[in-house]
């Protein structure tokens, strides 16, 4: 096994374990002494979509920080792709949840789960469509910050705002993902892909606080 001596690539590899480290314990967080049973759902279903985050950017810290095979690379964004598409359909499936109860978001819930396997499908008949799960991402967004902005005004949830601001920072990260000309050195060097990371993990805090307080 060798590592990656692509300076840009290492970190983009380091600052993915970091997003990894930050979704799989944002799980922990949301699953802790959680006193409302009848939220168990909303846990579950946050719990999910954090879970496909973090395992999409351990297979992303695989994929950039080693030098392995074609065949092995285009294998493991395969699942990341899998990965990356299943955790905005259950996104997607919480902020229904928030919005209009747990009876319209089980509803909800298996047809954004095909939505998203159904992305997943065209990666494997189109390789390189990348820009389509960014297209499908942003629409996601979208929706789910207009939702947490109506949220936090009629003030229906708790941790809405906090919500909302976490939305706005990972629709900062997706734009600085999909400019590839973004780079930055400090100290290290860093390309779109790093800094779209250490972006995104803060995004990540502030979702996990604000649904954590929706829980209380």
């Amino acid at each position: 096994m060798k590592f990656t001596k692509d300076p840009a690539e290492q970190t983009t590899a380091i600052t993915d374990i970091i997003l990894a480290l930050v979704a799989f314990g944002g799980i922990l967080i949301l699953c802790w002494n959680i006193a409302n049973n009848s939220e168990l759902w909303k846990v579950i279903i946050w719990s999910a979509a954090f879970g496909w985050i973090g395992l999409a950017a351990a297979l992303g810290a695989v994929a950039h920080g080693l030098v392995i095979s074609r065949t092995v690379h285009d294998r493991i964004w395969q699942l990341l792709n899998m990965s990356l598409a299943l955790a905005v359909s259950l996104f997607v499936a919480g902020v229904v949840y928030d919005l209009w109860g747990l009876a319209v978001c089980l509803k909800v819930l298996p047809v954004m789960l095909i939505a998203g396997l159904g992305f997943f499908g065209a990666t494997l008949l189109y390789p390189g469509i990348f820009f389509v799960f960014l297209v499908y991402e942003g629409l996601a967004l979208i929706f789910a910050l207009s939702a947490y902005i109506y949220l936090a005004v009629w003030g229906e949830l708790s941790g809405a705002g906090i919500i909302a601001g976490g939305i706005l920072v990972s629709i900062l990260a997706a734009a600085i993902q999909a400019n590839k000309s973004i780079s930055l050195t400090v100290i290290w060097q860093f390309d779109h892909n790093g800094i779209y990371h250490m972006v995104q993990a803060a995004g990540l805090l502030l979702l996990v606080y604000g649904i954590r307080l929706s829980l209380l």
